[in-house]
C-alpha cells in the first residue's frame, strides 16, 4: 500500500497543474483487464498441471504454450466424456462459464448446423482411442453458430489405461 501512496504523490505533483480532465490512471483499466486475463490463464495452467498430476497422466503437455501462446481453450473429458475441466477463456469463444459445462457431455456444442459426417469421425476416432483434428460447426450460448477448429486426443495414465480426452480449441475466424 505504500507504493501505491508513493505513486498518487508522485501523479498529483505531476498532474496537480495541468489542465486535465481524466484520471490519469485510466490506463490501469486496460492493463486490468489483460491483467485478469493472464491471472486467469495462469490459474487454468496451475489447474491443467494438477489434474494431469492427480490423474498420472503419461505424457503432459505443454499448457503455457497452448494456452497463452496459442490461446487455445481447453476441454477436458473423462473416460465416458463428460466434462471434467474447461479453461475460463472458453467463454470469450462461446459464451458458457466453464462450471456451465462441467459435467456435460462435449455435444451440447451441437445442433441442427452440426455436420454428421464430421461427428462420426469424431465418435470413431474416439471409439478407437485415437487423437483427431477437425472443423465442427458448433453453437454459442446465445444459439448463434460459430466454426471451431478441434484437435483432441487421448489421455493414458502411466499403466496404459484411458483417463482423459484432451481437446485444443479456437474459433476458426
Amino acid at each position: 500500500m505504500k507504493k501505491m501512496e508513493s505513486y498518487d504523490d508522485a501523479a498529483h505533483k505531476f498532474y496537480g497543474g495541468q489542465n486535465i480532465q481524466g484520471y490519469p490512471l485510466q490506463s490501469m483499466d486496460v492493463y486490468a483487464k489483460f491483467f485478469d486475463k493472464l491471472s486467469m490463464n495462469l490459474l487454468d495452467i496451475k489447474g491443467l498441471t494438477s489434474l494431469a498430476t492427480d490423474l498420472k497422466w503419461q505424457d503432459i503437455n505443454n499448457f503455457d504454450e497452448e494456452i497463452l501462446d496459442k490461446q487455445h481453450i481447453i476441454v477436458v473429458t473423462d473416460a465416458q466424456l463428460k466434462i471434467v475441466y474447461a479453461t475460463q477463456n472458453m467463454v470469450e469463444m462461446n459464451g458458457y462459464l466453464p462450471h456451465e459445462v462441467i459435467g456435460k457431455s462435449p455435444k451440447m456444442f451441437q445442433g441442427k448446423s452440426t455436420c454428421r459426417t464430421t461427428t462420426q469421425t469424431v465418435s470413431n476416432a474416439i471409439k478407437n482411442r485415437q487423437p483427431f483434428e477437425v472443423i465442427l460447426t458448433n453453437y454459442r450460448k446465445n444459439g448463434t453458430t460459430y466454426e471451431c477448429h478441434i484437435k483432441s486426443t487421448p489421455i493414458f495414465d502411466r499403466k496404459g489405461k484411458l483417463v482423459n480426452f484432451i481437446a485444443f480449441e479456437r474459433e476458426v475466424a
